[in-house]
């Protein structure tokens, strides 16, 4: 059965073209920012399809703005984790909002940590299962597909390819994984029956239960990991000190306000709060058993 790519189609809905020949531009999703100051690109990693990211991080971008004189963010979305990644390889945007691999990979290539977002507990993975597939335990996958966002997707693919290697399944044989490009696909590739599981993790099983209650009750959480850190938020070293700054204390303060409490409830987060580089120092130590468990990693520098 053809396996679902949400990720794709909505890139294709919002951002298709003319067959030209011409590349394909990157899909971007943003209102339009103030016209005085110098403009800086704040690109979110696919926690969502792009439509549905403008929805949420738009108000965001909308709060700096207003706050932050002779400064103008814009919003970038990314077709896939891949091209997300490419972006901070490459040093083409800013700011970032990175999963903690990809904040590890960003720091080789120039940015540094400056906030994170909260509620580490919910920086989990989480593996989903229709309700009436009869599978009651990990031995039961043999055989089957998972889908996942992508191999580098820290807490919907690393962490719960862990958790199943750590209670008797080789991931890499006994099972056929599929990376399908968002949070969306992996968990809509459950409900259509196109994999016995799906991963994901909270704040996209969250939102999707919200958006489509009828479709979340056909399915349940069947696993879920422990808990690492959450994602950062990542500045390159020649944004301005002060412009920096400045966007790291307005995250921390966004739970202070009425406003600030609804851009967060969007996400849902309870809060961002400060940070460095030297937090995600815990994330090595389990890539190191990650990669001597389970798989070597997939650096696409």
């Amino acid at each position: 059965m053809r396996i679902l790519s949400l990720g794709i189609i909505a890139f294709v809905i919002a951002a298709c073209s003319p067959n030209d020949g011409s590349k394909t531009p990157e899909p971007e999703f943003t209102r339009n920012p103030p016209t005085v100051g110098k403009e800086y690109v704040f690109a979110v990693h696919p926690l969502h399809n792009p439509v549905r990211m403008f929805e949420i991080y738009g108000p965001l971008m909308d709060y700096l703005n207003r706050n932050i004189r002779d400064a103008a963010f814009r919003l970038e979305a990314s077709r896939n984790y891949q091209a997300f990644e490419k972006k901070l390889f490459e040093r083409q945007v800013d700011f970032a909002l990175p999963n903690p691999y990809q904040t590890l990979l960003s720091l080789e290539h120039g940015y540094h940590v400056i906030a994170k977002m909260g509620d580490d507990y919910k920086f989990t993975g989480v593996i989903l299962v229709r309700r009436d597939s009869g599978i009651t335990k990990v031995s039961d996958l043999k055989g089957k597909k998972v889908s996942y966002p992508a191999s580098s997707a820290l807490a919907a693919a690393m962490m719960p390819q862990y958790y199943l290697q750590t209670h008797g399944l080789n991931v890499n044989h006994d099972i056929e994984n599929l990376y399908v490009g968002s949070q969306e696909s992996s968990i809509m590739n459950v409900y259509l029956g196109n994999v016995a599981a799906g991963v994901t993790w909270p704040l996209p099983w969250e939102a999707f239960q919200k958006e489509h209650p009828d479709k979340a009750s056909e399915l349940k959480v069947k696993w879920e990991t422990e808990p690492l850190i959450n994602n950062s938020v990542v500045a390159r070293d020649d944004v301005p000190e002060q412009i920096a700054k400045r966007v790291a204390e307005l995250l921390d303060a966004l739970h202070t306000s009425d406003e600030g409490k609804a851009i967060l409830a969007r996400m849902p987060l309870s809060r961002f709060e400060l940070a460095d580089d030297r937090r995600y120092q815990v994330v090595k130590t389990f890539l190191r058993k990650f990669e001597k468990n389970v798989r070597a990693l997939d650096k696409q520098q």
